[in-house]
C-alpha cells in the first residue's frame, strides 16, 4: 500500500461497513462484541491511525491548547512550561508549541494563524517585550487567548497573567531601607524586557517611600557577566562613594556581583548588602546565601491555563497578578555605620 490505510481499508479487511468502523472507533455501544473484535484486529493488522487533525477541524474539538514563545529573553521558561503542561493535562488537553523570535507583526499573526488552522481550542502567549503587546493589540484569533508576561494588553478580549514583579522589587528595597541602607543601586536587566521595566518601577516606588533614600540605576542584561562587570565598575570608579546596598536585576546578576566582590576584597554583607530576584535553584547555597525575591513560575503557567479554561466556558477575559515573596538570607545586613 502506497498510502496510509484509511477507514475504508479497515472496513474491507473486517468485512463490515464504513459506519461500523466509525462506531467502533467512537466506542458506540450498539456494536456486537464479535464485530468489534474483527474491526480491532483489522486496525492492528493494517496499522490504521485516526486522522485526528481532520477530525478536529470538522468538530472544532482537538483537546489541544496552543502555546507561543514570543521572544528570546524568556527566563525560567522550563518552570513556566511545567506549570502549563501540568494544568493542561489535568484538564485533558495537550499543548501544541510554536515559537516567534522577533520579526514583524505579520509574522506573529501568521504563527497564531498556524495554530488556529490546527484547530487548537485556545492559545497562551509567553511574551518578553513591548513589541509583542503592540502586535497582539488588534489580533483576532477566533479562540480564547491569554498572555503570560509583565505589562497589560490594551485588548479586552485577551486574558493576562503575570507575576507581580513591581511588588517584589518594592519588598526588596523596603527590606534594605529597614536595615538602614540609604544608598541603593539597582543593576537592572535589559530595559527592552517587561521584567526589567517592572522591577525598575518597583525599585523607584520603594525608594520613594523613604525621602532620604537615594538610588542609582545601571543597566545590564540579566547575565552573570553583566553583574560582574557592573560590580567592578561600582567598586573601582573614581569620585563616587560605593553604595551600601545593591539590588540586582536577577540572581544570575547577583552571582556575578559576588564573584567580582570576591576578587576585589569587598565583603557581603559586611561592606555591601546584596539582594537578587527569582530565587533560582541553588540561591540558598551561595556564599553568603542570597536574599532574593521568589517567583512561583509553575503557578504562573498553571494559572494561565486555568484562565483559558474559564474563557473557553464563556467567561470574560481577566487580568491577574500573582504575588511575589521576599526570602531573607545572609547576604543582607545593616550597614557598618549603624550600631
Amino acid at each position: 500500500m502506497n498510502r496510509a490505510p484509511g477507514m475504508v481499508d479497515v472496513a474491507r479487511e473486517a468485512g463490515v461497513s464504513h459506519v461500523t468502523v466509525s462506531r467502533v472507533l467512537n466506542n458506540h455501544p450498539s456494536v456486537r462484541p464479535e464485530t468489534r473484535a474483527r474491526v480491532e484486529a483489522a486496525i492492528e493488522k493494517l496499522g490504521y491511525r485516526r486522522n485526528s487533525v481532520a477530525r478536529a477541524l470538522k468538530s472544532r474539538r482537538s483537546s489541544t491548547i496552543g502555546l507561543v514563545l514570543a521572544g528570546t529573553e524568556l527566563y525560567e521558561l522550563s518552570r513556566i512550561l511545567h506549570g502549563v503542561e501540568s494544568a493542561a493535562q489535568r484538564a485533558g488537553y495537550w499543548v501544541n508549541l510554536a515559537s516567534w523570535q522577533g520579526g514583524t507583526t505579520l509574522d506573529l499573526t501568521e504563527t497564531l494563524q498556524r495554530l488556529t488552522d490546527q484547530a487548537v481550542e485556545a492559545i497562551a502567549v509567553i511574551a518578553d517585550r513591548p513589541m509583542v503587546v503592540d502586535a497582539l493589540t488588534g489580533v483576532v484569533t477566533g479562540v480564547p487567548m491569554t498572555v503570560i508576561m509583565s505589562g497589560n494588553v490594551p485588548n479586552p478580549d485577551l486574558g493576562f497573567v503575570e507575576l507581580d514583579q513591581e511588588l517584589g522589587a518594592r519588598l526588596a528595597v523596603r527590606h534594605l531601607v529597614e536595615l538602614g541602607h540609604r544608598h541603593i543601586v539597582h543593576l537592572t536587566g535589559s530595559l527592552r524586557t517587561f521584567d526589567a521595566r517592572a522591577r525598575v518601577e518597583g525599585w523607584r516606588a520603594g525608594l520613594a517611600e523613604t525621602p532620604e533614600a537615594r538610588g542609582e540605576l545601571l543597566e545590564g542584561d540579566f547575565t552573570g557577566n553583566s553583574g560582574y562587570r557592573l560590580a567592578h565598575y561600582l567598586t573601582t570608579r573614581e569620585g563616587h562613594d560605593r553604595p551600601t546596598a545593591i539590588f540586582a536585576g536577577n540572581d544570575q546578576m547577583a552571582m556575578g556581583v559576588l564573584a567580582a566582590f570576591a576578587e576585589l576584597g569587598v565583603k557581603v554583607p559586611q561592606d555591601v548588602s546584596l539582594v537578587g530576584f527569582d530565587d533560582i535553584a541553588g540561591a540558598a547555597y551561595l556564599v553568603p546565601a542570597l536574599t532574593t525575591v521568589r517567583q512561583d513560575f509553575v503557578a504562573l503557567g498553571e494559572r494561565s491555563i486555568e484562565q483559558l479554561l474559564r474563557m473557553m466556558r464563556g467567561e470574560p477575559a481577566t487580568s491577574e497578578r500573582i504575588p511575589t515573596e521576599l526570602i531573607v538570607r545572609r547576604s543582607t545586613a545593616p550597614p557598618r555605620s549603624l550600631p
